[in-house]
């Protein structure tokens, strides 16, 4: 154990060095056979890395957690790196891939911009939308696990709807709702919904026949079994909508601003940038948005790991 973390401990110092180096020396740096060199090295090392890590197996939870944590962020540092010294080596245009310190350079300068951006597509479209779909489309669920009906009839039309494309769905939600963040919600509504729906019903009939038949000697009504048994045994399917919900709230309410919106927002950045050519501006964008989605889809797993810590996917993990 001590030998592999020395030895990463070496392989991480290595590639860092390698990449400072590489700033130091410029851009003109990887265009040369010595620094090619480097920038391969760098990577072999980050790969040997990654592998050692990988395969530590340590008990400690809080060190296994911190090495869980490590093998990405040096994964990710090592495809920056590469990134910055193919773009930068290679003379590849800005129109076409910026490197990766142009992008930074480009949201330090522009964090109001950014902020404004956020604000209006991720803290107000996205979230309004996506608990107002999942909310709907749980309270649904528990109406369709009472009523045949509604199970044989509704679900088959929810399934025809979430195939519904949003370039469909989004101008006439901008149509109905008009040109603010609330077209943007309801598109968000529309796609979040039926996945809540389907997890839900398939989660409530979770709970197997043995604990049902013993819900029922201690003569417990729909309700109780429904909020003791059924519910909890549902929980890692409603968590999977929640996960899955959380990347189409964001990539839908992006889209949706594509098709109407006011002078701000993710979307709206996106298209027109885009079409001044300013590259750079879209990937900090395509940035700030991927950190967002990130984040929350980290949130709910971790609420997910502290409320169905009982499951065996999550003992195991």
């Amino acid at each position: 154990m001590n030998t592999t973390a020395g030895s990463a401990l070496i392989a991480a110092s290595s590639l860092f060095a390698g990449y400072f180096a590489l700033a130091t020396f410029g851009a003109d740096a990887p265009s040369t056979t010595l620094g090619w060199i480097a920038v391969i090295a760098a990577w072999l090392l980050a790969w040997w890395l990654v592998e050692r890590l990988s395969a530590m197996r340590i008990r400690a939870s809080v060190p296994r957690r911190l090495v869980g944590l490590a093998i990405p962020l040096i994964f990710g540092a090592t495809l920056l790196f590469l990134w910055e010294a193919v773009t930068t080596g290679l003379q590849v245009p800005t129109v076409l891939l910026p490197p990766p310190s142009m992008i930074w350079e480009r949201i330090l300068n522009s964090l109001p911009i950014l902020w404004a951006d956020f604000q209006q597509t991720f803290l107000r479209a996205v979230l309004i939308g996506y608990a107002l779909g999942c909310g709907i489309g749980f309270a649904v669920a528990i109406a369709v696990d009472r009523s045949p009906f509604l199970q044989r009839g509704l679900l088959p039309v929810g399934n025809f709807v979430a195939a519904l494309p949003i370039i469909g769905i989004a101008p006439i939600m901008v149509m109905w709702f008009g040109f603010d963040w609330h077209s943007k919600a309801a598109v968000i509504v529309v796609m979040t919904f039926f996945p809540m729906l389907v997890n839900t019903v398939s989660g409530l009939s979770a709970a197997g026949a043995m604990e049902r038949d013993l819900m029922r000697t201690y003569a417990a009504g729909y309700w109780q079994t429904l909020i003791k048994l059924r519910l909890p045994a549902a929980l890692p399917f409603i968590f999977n909508a929640l996960k899955i919900n959380s990347t189409l709230a964001l990539i839908g309410g992006i889209v949706a601003e594509f098709f109407g919106t006011p002078v701000v927002g993710m979307g709206f950045r996106i298209s027109t940038e885009v079409g001044r050519m300013n590259i750079d501006m879209v990937w900090a964008e395509i940035a700030v948005a991927a950190l967002a989605g990130s984040t929350f889809y980290g949130l709910i797993a971790l609420i997910e790991r502290s409320m169905t810590f009982w499951h065996p996917s999550i003992r195991t993990g």
